[in-house]
């Protein structure tokens, strides 16, 4: 067993700050990541940082740029703390080394992007996320923080209190992929969770294969509400055979999208009048879709993104790996010809609900990245805003997480801030399937086998006896169902029906194949009987966590009877301020999804932001 102030799950952007903050304020702080840190899904992020650095910008323009994107369901509080931090931590990177694109002057380089009123996205040519992940290891390498590279954390150390906000979180247990042993790791001061999204939720996705969104399944399953995971962001430029990212960046150059038609459809198609391809990322991917589901697509799959009008010089300044990616996996020499384009699925809105500084309603668990849910992105996130955000709530994480006195947070976790109760029409039981065995799918990570489990050594104790074992089923099947049958079928019904266009027979058919899918997965067994870098057996853990995500992601879809941000909903094509300016939340009840509503806060420093119409 090993033992540490501070834990932090995932070494990715979030994660190495955290972990940087946590050492800054003198804590004994670990990161446990199931990938090397720099392999993390971090260094796919290409466009850049959002910060209002320079003179004529200001964060309450950032801020208005940015509540105006997510369509009104952002967190003011949250929205001003990203947009005052993110100017002091790009300056932060800038000191610690990280080689930022600079103009003729000297000063860093800014470029247009999507939804922003000013250019201020601040980049390192196409490759800003790489960039970044490098920088913050070197500072995690300089300080001499322990790193356990290579060890796949499968549940949470959590006492069973009946109430999650009595709940104390003490550790966490793991699977060393290396060599296959179970251990645990304990937490004197808190577990900070930066594991990343669930993008392999969807077959079509720019996501890395590791993003599983664990640390949201575990948060859930022990407790932790998820808050608004209908709000899933399908960026309009990914590569069709593979969904391979193609920067936002290439539009904000110049770029031009044109449908089979030769037409420059987001202007003469009137999707949006004043900016065009510079519209926020639902704009632009809904329009791409309408195109091609109107014939006018190429293949009746892509639209055509153009940037050869930009000049060599340029493109290969700021844009070279757009080339090797267009020509490695598409065949396409981007210099020469247009590059194919779809939208795939990009980012989860939604996650782990989480104050400013990272707290969830369990004391000593942590969350923050793209696996918490602080809202600053609301229903719909602006290109640029993501990496800000990664290193403001991560070092805010870190810092509290290691004892730092802060500000308290002004918004609030938990069952107290419930405005209601949510009902859903469901053709099927969501949830838990019920056995009369200790079944890999039920378990909330929280139940003893009697007597209650509340005390620090027993609580971690007990979790790891219970993980070891659960493991050992897995092990010792030798029939039924493989995890990547389940997860196929399940990858293909959520993009068939939880995608950009959904409608409620689409819904109600996914709530049906994930329910298939949890009783397939009750058969589950892992087909490779080693211990040393079993995959099968990581990927068999890992299908369990897409589950109960991708249920998360469709009751949310079918409650939201309104058309917001990236949630569009067939029959409900209007926004619905009345009723709907509200968080949608989703508890594990026992088992049993229980969905109800918190307040989206909407007064700012200096007064309420307005919901007005939203165009581009």
């Amino acid at each position: 067993m090993y033992e540490h102030d501070v834990i932090v799950v995932g070494a990715g952007g979030a994660g190495l700050r955290a972990a940087v903050a946590a050492d800054e304020e003198g804590a004994d702080v670990a990161l446990v990541s199931k990938l090397h840190p720099v392999r993390s899904h971090t260094g796919a992020a290409e466009g850049g940082i959002n910060a209002a650095l320079r003179e004529g910008d200001s964060w309450e323009s950032h801020a208005q740029d940015t509540m105006k994107g997510s369509d009104y369901l952002g967190d003011a509080p949250a929205i001003e703390t990203l947009v005052h931090q993110s100017p002091d931590e790009v300056i932060q990177l800038e000191h610690w080394g990280m080689a930022f694109s600079r103009e003729d002057d000297g000063r860093m380089s800014q470029r247009p992007f999507g939804g922003l009123s000013f250019p201020r996205t601040t980049y390192a040519g196409a490759e800003t996320g790489h960039h970044l992940l490098h920088t913050m290891y070197e500072q995690v390498v300089k300080r001499g923080i322990t790193v356990y590279d290579e060890w796949y954390v499968s549940n949470l150390a959590v006492t069973d209190h009946d109430d999650p906000e009595e709940r104390e979180c003490h550790g966490v247990v793991a699977y060393d992929i290396q060599n296959g042993t179970i251990d645990a790791f304990k937490a004197r001061n808190g577990v900070i969770l930066a594991t990343g999204g669930p993008g392999q939720v969807y077959d079509h996705t720019t996501n890395a294969i590791a993003n599983t969104g664990d640390g949201q399944a575990m948060a859930y399953r022990a407790g932790v509400p998820l808050e608004d995971m209908e709000f899933v962001q399908f960026h309009p430029t990914t590569l069709p055979s593979t969904g391979v990212l193609i920067t936002e960046g290439v539009r904000g150059e110049g770029g031009i999208l044109y449908n089979s038609e030769g037409e420059r459809f987001m202007f003469e198609g009137g999707y949006a009048k004043n900016v065009g391809e510079l519209a926020s990322r639902d704009v632009v991917a809904r329009a791409e879709l309408d195109e091609i589901n109107a014939g006018r697509g190429f293949e009746d799959d892509y639209v055509h993104l153009d940037m050869r009008h930009l000049g060599e010089e340029r493109i290969t300044d700021r844009l070279e790996n757009i080339i090797h990616l267009s020509e490695d996996f598409e065949g396409v020499n981007p210099l020469e010809d247009p590059m194919r384009v779809k939208p795939g699925q990009h980012y989860e809105m939604g996650g782990i609900e989480v104050d400013e500084n990272g707290e969830t309603c369990i004391s000593g668990l942590y969350a923050s990245g793209e696996c918490a849910c602080v809202s600053v992105h609301g229903s719909n996130r602006l290109g640029g805003n993501a990496l800000p955000e990664l290193i403001i709530f991560g070092a805010r994480a870190g810092r509290h997480a290691a004892g730092k006195e802060m500000k308290p947070a002004e918004i609030q976790t938990g069952p107290s801030a419930s405005i209601g109760s949510g009902e859903v029409d469901t053709p099927v039981s969501p949830g838990a399937v019920d056995t009369a065995d200790d079944d890999v799918v039920a378990d909330g990570g929280t139940a003893s086998d009697g007597g209650a489990v509340v005390g620090m050594d027993e609580t971690v104790e007990h979790a790891l006896e219970t993980e070891r074992a659960r493991i050992e089923r897995l092990l010792e099947k030798d029939e039924g169902v493989q995890h990547a049958e389940v997860r196929t079928e399940l990858q293909k019904s959520m993009t068939a029906n939880v995608n950009v266009f959904r409608n409620e027979e689409g819904l109600k058919q996914a709530l049906r194949d994930i329910r298939q899918a949890r009783e397939d997965y009750e058969d589950v067994y892992v087909n490779d009987p080693s211990r040393t870098f079993n995959t099968d057996l990581q990927h068999t853990i890992e299908t369990r966590n897409l589950i109960d995500l991708a249920e998360a992601i469709t009751l949310g879809a079918l409650a939201r009877t309104e058309f917001r941000g990236a949630h569009w909903r067939e029959g409900y094509q209007e926004r619905d301020d009345e009723n709907w300016i509200k968080h949608t939340m989703l508890s594990w009840n026992e088992g049993s999804p229980n969905l109800y509503y918190a307040p989206v806060i909407l007064e700012g420093e200096e007064g309420e932001y307005e919901p007005v119409e939203r165009h581009y």
